[in-house]
């Protein structure tokens, strides 16, 4: 655990990569809500979805001649809605909410209007990479023009230079997004879309699973789930009513079979969480819960990386998938995402990925049980590991953070308690919750304990938890407070010191 200190400044591809997918993050997971619905349409009322293309039309006009006495309605397609939604809806929110993170709301409402041209100006390429790219650099150019004259404006015109500067840098911006961006963004995809295309065709797309894997345990997900595969497989959705590429990092069962393997042949503190975290990763979505017990054991990764190729390819040959991200990574997500027609292949998909991962993992950890069993159970290692694992993350992280140890000393009066990952749902909300009953039961009142975003970090939280691995960016974020780096969220003695130290400034 650690107290107050300076913001460390954190280098290495690493790390700039962990803050690239915490951007692409932040754009893509506050508007899961929307792919859902979207999901939701494109499932049922496609030509070969649930209900089917007239299925809609033909209820209407039943009821109209049942109910009403008869009328007639047009020949609207209920299908209208998936292409709007997809190429306008969607893009337009990712635009709004990044341009919203950089320069608040009116960055948002300028980089929805700078989306709208490489929208347009893309010919119907479904433009999630555009507008990912239009909308904060609008809005960040719009930070910079108006620097020069912030806090030098007479009072009573600041509305007036604000809404023209404003109107001004998105109506410029959406010129350029039309004619130059749109066409080097469709250039872009065609790309992408082609070579995933290459490796669906030559079956060679489970090798995915070699890089996939060893990013997600790096917190290098993010970067690669929501920069490639969730634009590419919304596109594909778009276009066939499906897309495996949504099932690629999300799938639960490496980690429910690596979890499984460690809950029977593993040893000491590893070994008893076990069953606890793949509850939460399997039914929750929270897969960083099985990283420390991977780094702990990096040879593990052979198993994950076997499992989710086992998966992919599963896909690959029965062309199933998705018809939205599942997010988070839940088997419920999952369920509610499948497209009408691929769930045995799903379905195999995620039991036969956890059966290979198991079977492939039980060999090295017999291997190395009796290593394990003379260094006090392993549990140094599994501590140390995540330690490392919050390092990896760059913060701390209330999901890892319950298996650790250390002391914190508060160097403030704490009222407010956050507690901070990337994307400031999932990991972060459940340990939240945790240490909120924690408090609730020792009779401490007053006390406000939230979860967001790290990048959402405003500086006014007194104590702020994360992993260990997003520390530092959680630092530099809110400097001031005090922070406690934690390694699992389900039982870290972390937590009740935490609580000690809430009483021990109540009583003085």
């Amino acid at each position: 655990m650690t107290t107050t200190s300076p913001a460390a400044t954190t280098g290495g591809a690493r790390v700039r990569v962990q803050r690239f997918g915490t951007f692409l993050s932040g754009m893509i997971m506050p508007n899961i809500a929307a792919f859902i619905a979207w999901g939701i349409i494109t499932a049922l009322f496609i030509d070969k979805g649930w209900v089917g293309n007239d299925g809609p039309i033909e209820a209407w006009r039943w009821a109209d001649s049942a109910i009403l006495g008869g009328g007639t309605i047009g020949d609207t397609d209920y299908t209208g809605l998936v292409g709007p939604i997809i190429s306008y809806l969607l893009p337009l929110l990712i635009a709004f909410t990044g341009g919203k993170m950089v320069h608040g709301h009116r960055g948002g409402v300028v980089g929805a209007v700078a989306a709208f041209g490489v929208i347009i100006g893309a010919e119907g390429t479904v433009m999630f990479l555009g507008a990912m790219i239009a909308g904060p650099l609008t809005a960040l150019i719009l930070k910079w023009v108006e620097k020069p004259w912030q806090g030098r404006i007479k009072p009573g015109f600041e509305m007036l230079v604000d809404n023209f500067s404003a109107g001004f840098v998105a109506f410029f911006a959406s010129l350029a997004a039309f004619f130059w961006l749109a066409p080097i963004m469709k250039w872009v995809t065609e790309i992408l879309g082609g070579a995933v295309g290459w490796l669906v065709d030559t079956q060679l797309l489970p090798l995915a699973s070699i890089i996939v894997e060893p990013a997600k345990v790096l917190f290098l997900n993010n970067a690669i789930n929501h920069g490639v595969f969730t634009p590419l497989g919304t596109e594909q959705s778009a276009q066939t009513g499906k897309s495996l590429l949504f099932l690629i990092e999300a799938n639960p069962g490496p980690g429910l079979g690596l979890l499984m393997a460690i809950t029977v042949f593993g040893v000491g503190a590893a070994r008893a969480t076990a069953p606890g975290a793949a509850v939460i990763q399997f039914l929750g979505g929270i897969h960083e819960v099985y990283f420390p017990y991977v780094l702990a054991k990096p040879t593990l990764l052979i198993g994950l990386i076997a499992g989710g190729a086992t998966g992919v390819l599963t896909n690959v040959v029965f062309q199933s998938g998705l018809v939205a991200p599942a997010a988070p990574g839940s088997i419920f997500a999952v369920l509610f995402q499948i497209a009408p027609g691929s769930h045995l292949g799903v379905l195999l998909s995620v039991v036969l990925a956890a059966a290979v991962t198991f079977v492939v993992c039980m060999p090295i950890l017999l291997a190395s049980r009796k290593r394990d069993l003379a260094a006090e159970g392993g549990d140094a290692a599994f501590a140390a590991a995540i330690a490392q694992t919050e390092a990896n993350k760059g913060k701390k992280s209330s999901v890892l953070g319950t298996l650790g140890g250390g002391t914190a000393v508060a160097t403030r009066r704490i009222q407010n308690i956050v507690f901070a990952c990337d994307a400031g749902m999932g990991s972060s909300a459940m340990g939240a919750s945790v240490l909120r009953n924690k408090i609730k039961k020792a009779g401490i009142e007053g006390i406000t304990v939230v979860n967001q975003a790290i990048a959402n970090l405003d500086g006014t939280a007194d104590l702020v938890i994360t992993q260990q691995q997003l520390t530092d960016r959680a630092k530099s974020k809110s400097p001031d407070s005090i922070h406690v780096s934690v390694d699992n969220f389900m039982n870290s003695p972390k937590y009740d010191e935490v609580v000690e130290m809430v009483r021990d400034q109540e009583e003085k």
